[in-house]
């Protein structure tokens, strides 16, 4: 494959130039749909002139409709799309990332999305796609899968699609989260998550930061001892990886924490937990849900992440994680390379 791609640039230059701009389109256009020109050109960076004439010429191949609401990609278009992912990976140097990546952070898989989610918040979305085709390939009947907040977890929840083997699935929030933004919450991303596959779902409600008394009362409550043991089952979990500073903000951290979490260089929070370049653990915030040392016994951990701003995070969190699977972005990628 890769011999017959570098004697396509050397031959045909330009097919390989308008093979990615007609494939970036009708790929955004999946993740919109449906979209409006204005929007796509503006989203893409293409002139609405040029944009015009490469949307005519995916119409009249079958690849995308439109319609009052505005432009969707037609089955065939999806087909499409799929066929081309494996040689577009190889195109763009996708797949030479990911190798160099595992090699790098010595985890058990990578899968690398084209873009930078600091720059195109769509990226989002493509990781979540990523996510979820990673998920699918893994899941069995009857699986517990655990999954936490934020903003990247809601787009995987966002791409969620049903599948047979996803009917006996049961999501359970890792974490209790009460007092972040709702829509980013765990309880309304593993609910979601359920409602997108038609599986089960329980939900937690517990806040995220608790005194050690309170957490002690907490886990003895009958509903609360359930839901946790069923977290602690899970056979796999999906979690984000955050900035350290953004994220004790984000959850109103007390300025004593703040400083400490400052101080001792935090970098990256995972679980409630903060983590230096090292990857040691310098701050732990008392929660109900998933510790660090269960997911040990977890058979798929898949951490979605991206953008270059979380490459310091991404590095710190994974040498804590061994046997996780990485999905990320080409912006995060390319800076951790570089790092």
């Amino acid at each position: 494959m890769q011999s017959l791609i570098e004697a396509q640039k050397k031959l045909l230059p330009d097919l390989l130039d308008v093979m990615q701009k007609r494939y970036r389109i009708l790929q955004y256009i999946r993740l919109m749909q449906p979209i409006g020109r204005r929007v796509l050109s503006n989203s893409l960076g293409i002139s609405e002139r040029v944009l015009r004439s490469e949307v005519q010429f995916l119409k009249e191949q079958n690849l995308l409709i439109m319609s009052s609401a505005g432009m969707s990609v037609t089955s065939e278009g999806n087909e499409l799309l799929h066929i081309l992912e494996d040689v577009m990976r190889e195109v763009l140097g996708l797949k030479d990332l990911e190798k160099k990546l595992k090699h790098t952070l010595h985890i058990e898989d990578v899968i690398v999305v084209a873009g930078d989610s600091d720059l195109s918040p769509w990226v989002k979305k493509e990781m979540g796609r990523a996510c979820v085709a990673c998920m699918k390939e893994r899941l069995t009947d009857k699986n517990i899968v655990a999954v936490t907040g934020g903003t990247t977890l809601a787009a995987v929840a966002e791409m969620m699609t049903p599948d047979s083997k996803q009917s006996d699935v049961l999501f359970v929030p890792a974490r209790g989260g009460l007092g972040e933004d709702v829509k980013n919450q765990a309880n309304t991303i593993c609910a979601k998550m359920a409602e997108k596959t038609m599986g089960n779902y329980r939900l937690l409600h517990v806040p995220d930061h608790l005194s050690n008394e309170a957490y002690q009362s907490l886990i003895e409550e009958p509903t609360v001892k359930e839901v946790l043991q069923l977290i602690k089952s899970s056979s796999m979990v999906i979690h984000g990886i955050g900035d350290a500073i953004t994220m004790a903000e984000r959850r109103k951290t007390p300025e004593e924490d703040m400083e400490k979490i400052k101080a001792r260089y935090a970098v990256a929070e995972a679980f409630g937990y903060y983590f230096n370049q090292e990857g040691e653990v310098v701050h732990k915030v008392k929660t109900v849900g998933i510790q660090l040392e269960d997911l040990e016994h977890v058979q798929h951990v898949i951490a979605v992440a991206g953008g270059a701003s979380k490459a310091k995070a991404i590095k710190a969190y994974m040498k804590q994680a061994p046997h996780s699977i990485l999905i990320t972005d080409e912006g995060a990628a390319r800076a951790l390379i570089r790092e």
